[in-house]
């Protein structure tokens, strides 16, 4: 796929990625470089914001690093809980 870059620095996305990301009009992108590559993510800043606290950890879980903990087992350095 390519994407040519116009007079004012623009791009269009292909509608292959546009429909594979869930991208829309107003979706922001985030936009990096990695070494000579420019990376667009997803910003998903707005969904975390909408879901934030509407879940509940199980019983006995203090917080979310127990949680991870839980799923992951410790980390090397992990300090005791």
């Amino acid at each position: 796929m390519e994407a040519i870059v116009g007079e004012r620095g623009q791009i269009t996305l292909p509608k292959a990625v546009r429909d594979a990301l869930g991208l829309s009009k107003g979706t922001v992108l985030k936009v990096e470089l990695d070494g000579g590559r420019v990376v667009l993510r997803k910003d998903v800043s707005e969904a975390l914001r909408k879901v934030r606290g509407k879940f509940k950890l199980i019983d006995g879980l203090g917080g979310s690093d127990d949680a991870l903990r839980a799923l992951r087992g410790r980390a090397p350095g992990d300090p005791e809980a």
